[in-house]
């Protein structure tokens, strides 16, 4: 079978992900679910093999890293179709692959529909912003959004450090250099202290691993830099915890210190099933005011949900919240959204709540267009029309 009209049917069918796997023909997920793709055959090994040695051709030095470990991760692009980043590995004797597509161009803030908090951490100078979120929740898209906005608005240095590289950026207004883990250089750590003597403005961690990458990340942020980076939580106060346990007990005060002071904001995102087809993102933003500060400071995490429902000046949003309006604009369902909110309970509480107030809203738009329609036909007639009648 041929790897490229496989991957070109998926694209057409507007799969975010194609699975390749010994004894099954190939599975794409769409919407979220997985399901065949039809008009292809089974695989077998051997084709698996080939499939390896295709999207490997480029980059040798990863094959032979599979071969001895089991596990590859790259990018591969046909002409004509988008890039894709490829993992494989290896499951009981056989090869398996998981393609996910990478959008073709960098998205902007407006086209994801992304809330006023995303763009106000975008144009940050200094400091670490996160973007955090299970995987496939779209935390590289949006990244790639805001390094677009820099791009576009800045005339910086901007280095981004891949595993693989995904979305591309070409110059605008800023330089953008982008280094791939196993390619150009050996480890997101290496990467990391060397692009400190690389002039940067802006530095883009494509995942905070360890504590090795977390504490350089750090140490950028405090220099002045402005650090990008992603982690595996679900919202902002399990990421402050996240970062701080990546430390010994002994250092946790003053990791604390540091990052009350060098942290920015956190967005999180969970992608859902739309109304209608497609999927919708629901995003938290916690933007570090001074009460964020505080509680960092004092390993108050559990109080932070509080802080950013209290912060909506600062264009702060609680995943409830955006979970709400997701609902009341009928572009997710209400029992999808109440499974994806951090407290189901408080989440349908509130969300009759708002429902309640947009009805309320909805019937004053109606009286209000009614009374204008009568206070019209009650005006009384110019004596000029009056000729007329």
């Amino acid at each position: 079978m041929s790897l490229h009209l496989i991957l070109r049917a998926a694209v057409e069918r507007g799969a975010s992900d194609i699975h390749l796997k010994a004894g099954q023909p190939p599975v794409i997920r769409y919407d979220g679910e997985l399901l065949p793709l039809e008009g292809f055959g089974v695989f077998d090994s051997t084709a698996l093999e080939a499939v390896l040695e295709q999207i490997g051709a480029l980059t040798p030095r990863r094959v032979a890293n599979f071969n001895e470990t089991g596990e590859l991760d790259t990018a591969y692009q046909i002409p004509d179709l988008p890039r894709f980043r490829v993992n494989a590995f290896r499951q009981r004797g056989d090869i398996s692959f998981a393609f996910r597509v990478i959008p073709r161009e960098v998205p902007d803030f407006s086209s994801l529909h992304l809330p006023a908090g995303v763009q106000r951490l975008a144009e940050e100078h200094r400091g670490l912003v996160l973007v955090t979120g299970a995987t496939g929740a779209g935390k590289t898209t949006t990244l790639a959004a805001v390094v677009g906005h820099i791009n576009r608005t800045r005339r910086q240095h901007i280095v981004t450090i891949e595993d693989p590289i995904e979305i591309l950026h070409t110059d605008a207004s800023c330089i953008v250099n982008q280094r791939e883990v196993g390619i150009d250089t050996d480890s997101f750590g290496q990467a990391l202290r060397r692009a400190l003597r690389q002039d940067p403005d802006v530095i883009l961690i494509g995942e905070l691993r360890d504590s090795e990458t977390a504490e350089t990340a750090l140490q950028a942020a405090e220099s002045g830099h402005l650090v990008l980076s992603t982690m595996h939580t679900v919202d902002a106060a399990e990421t402050i915890s996240r970062l701080v346990e990546f430390f010994p007990a002994i250092k946790q005060p003053a990791v604390r210190s540091i990052l009350a002071g060098v942290l920015k904001g956190v967005v999180s995102q969970r992608l859902l099933p739309r109304e209608g087809g497609g999927r919708v993102a629901a995003v938290e933003v916690m933007v570090a005011n001074s009460r964020i500060q505080e509680l960092i400071r004092e390993d108050k995490a559990e109080f932070i949900p509080e802080a950013i429902n209290e912060g909506s000046f600062f264009d702060m949003k609680t995943m409830s919240a955006a979970l709400i309006e997701l609902v009341v604009g009928g572009e997710v369902a209400e029992e999808v959204a109440a499974a994806a909110a951090p407290n189901r309970h408080d989440f349908t509480i509130a969300l009759a709540r708002a429902q309640k107030e947009h009805a309320v809203e909805e019937g004053r738009a109606v009286t209000l267009d009614a009374d204008e329609d009568a206070e019209r036909q009650a005006e009384p007639v110019a004596a000029d029309e009056l000729r007329f009648l």
